[in-house]
């Protein structure tokens, strides 16, 4: 059943719909706050290598361990505001803009 229905999806929110779940089920709230993390794990690492800088650098620039950067960069580590601001805005030098939807 859920093969067909996949199959017969037009656009990416109906599959994430079928997989797993209407927006606000805990199943899909989930899935979206991992793929989010993902996501500002990928701009981290692509903003990071942009600058030419290694993450030992990063991490000197803003008071913290490289391993702290790696685990952030694998997503193995869940990230602070305040500090993803200082990573982005001290340590790489751009501004970080928050919408809130």
């Amino acid at each position: 059943m859920e093969e067909q229905a996949i199959r017969n999806a037009k656009t990416f929110d109906e599959l994430l719909d079928i997989k797993y779940g209407k927006v606000g089920t805990s199943l899909r709230d989930a899935y979206d706050a991992k793929a989010n993390f993902f996501i500002i794990s990928e701009m981290l690492k692509e903003a990071r290598k942009e600058a030419h800088i290694t993450q030992e650098q990063l991490a000197d620039k803003i008071g913290t361990k490289k391993s702290y950067i790696s685990r952030l960069e694998n997503g193995k580590a869940d990230i602070q505001l305040s500090t993803l601001f200082k990573i982005f805005e001290t340590g790489l030098g751009k501004k970080i803009r928050l919408t809130i939807l």
